[in-house]
């Protein structure tokens, strides 16, 4: 039997997890600055005081770390330091007294997003970065999304109101939009002691997101060949007349499932140049041309034909090449090639590149868990606005 202490339990994530962690065997202790409380919200499982915590926690095995003070309760940053940054470490060393041998700090996603200047998301980051500070204990963070579950809570509170048809109608286009976490699925997770950072309900089961994400890509597709057909034919000239080759640049790369596809792109680089991963090719091998192509990203433009033919999408993780089997290894182990690949992706706007496979493989597969197309629209608009250096070359001296 597992054990588990549990804080924050009187929040609206914590009344539906009790209940789910208690019918999947766990033995629980719920803590809280009104242990009288919880006893009478919970009669069925044991409750202390943070002060009796490192008493009452002896031979549990984790801890899961709810109380927080949350992105709805204002902008008092001094209020949510110190609930998100010292009351937390305060919480850690009670557990390592009570010899608790995992501590599991729960976040939002909002706290990923370094653009986010919240005063939650700005303290749940320093929070974070001092938890991975402390040694005597095993620590980690799950980062969830919009979690819900026999009810909803925040901006969607108002479907506890509405009819369950209405509801199951809505749902599908609503989660859409932003990530989304079953509590069912959140409680399996704790109870299989996964360490995933994102865990979500993910997009590949919602047809609405799907079947938009679909549209979106042809109708991108279908734009660039009927009103930029003129500009598409004139970069085909310019690089006919600076350099000698083809045009077009195809070249074999690993899409959905492993399966190997040929990628068009506009020719960057000189005839002859080895095929490698991007970083691994010197500066000196891209052509006069090549380098505004690539600057402007006009070089990714024929690739609406790889979409056209569903091999690519507009958003997704960048497809790499055949030889580069260790990303291929480090992507299919995280599930990272289930999906179809795209022109842009998360980690290429981050400037992430090719050069370390475990790095870019991990942040492929966060862009999984946050599939949503707000993200895939934030990602376009970031690519269009030249953000990231994802696809940068050696330098000439290397």
């Amino acid at each position: 039997m597992v054990k588990i202490v549990l804080t924050g339990a009187s929040g609206f994530i914590g009344q539906q997890l009790v209940p789910r962690l208690h019918s999947a065997g766990a033995e629980l202790l719920l803590v809280g600055r009104t242990p009288d409380r919880l006893k009478t919200q919970f009669p069925d499982h044991a409750a202390c005081s943070y002060e009796d915590l490192a008493q009452q926690g002896q031979g549990f095995d984790l801890l899961v770390h709810l109380a927080v003070h949350n992105s709805d309760a204002g902008e008092d940053q001094a209020q949510a330091h110190q609930v998100n940054v010292v009351f937390q470490r305060q919480v850690l060393e009670l557990a390592k007294t009570a010899r608790i041998t995992r501590f599991v700090d729960i976040s939002s996603v909002q706290a990923l997003d370094r653009s986010t200047q919240s005063a939650y998301a700005i303290s749940k980051r320093t929070g974070t970065a001092q938890l991975q500070q402390i040694t005597g204990i095993e620590v980690s963070t799950l980062y969830l999304p919009l979690v819900y579950g026999d009810r909803f809570a925040g901006k969607l509170a108002r479907l506890n109101t509405a009819p369950k048809a209405l509801s199951r109608l809505l749902w599908p286009g609503l989660a859409a939009l932003k990530p989304t976490l079953h509590v069912d699925r959140l409680a399996t997770h704790i109870m299989a002691g996964a360490d995933t950072a994102i865990p979500t309900d993910g997009q590949h089961n919602n047809l609405v997101y799907r079947g938009l994400k679909r549209i979106m890509d042809l109708g991108f597709a279908l734009v660039v060949i009927g009103l930029l057909w003129w500009a598409l034919l004139g970069v085909w000239i310019a690089i006919k007349l600076t350099s000698t080759g083809p045009g077009i640049f195809a070249q074999p790369r690993i899409g959905r499932h492993g399966a190997p596809f040929i990628c068009y792109k506009f020719r960057t680089m000189a005839v002859g140049t080895a095929q490698a991963g991007t970083h691994e090719v010197s500066a000196d091998a891209v052509t006069k041309i090549g380098h505004f192509l690539r600057a402007t990203k006009l070089d990714e433009l024929p690739q609406v034909l790889n979409i056209l033919r569903g091999e690519l999408s507009l958003i997704g993780p960048r497809p790499c090449l055949p030889v580069q089997t260790d990303l291929i290894a480090a992507r299919n182990a995280r599930g990272v090639l289930q999906i179809r690949p795209g022109i842009s992706g998360l980690a290429q706007i981050e400037g992430i590149d090719m050069s370390d496979p475990e790095v870019l493989a991990k942040r492929d597969a966060d862009y999984i868990a946050l599939q949503s197309l707000v993200l895939d629209l934030k990602i376009t608009l970031a690519t269009a606005t030249g953000s990231g250096q994802g696809d940068k070359t050696k330098t000439s001296e290397s």
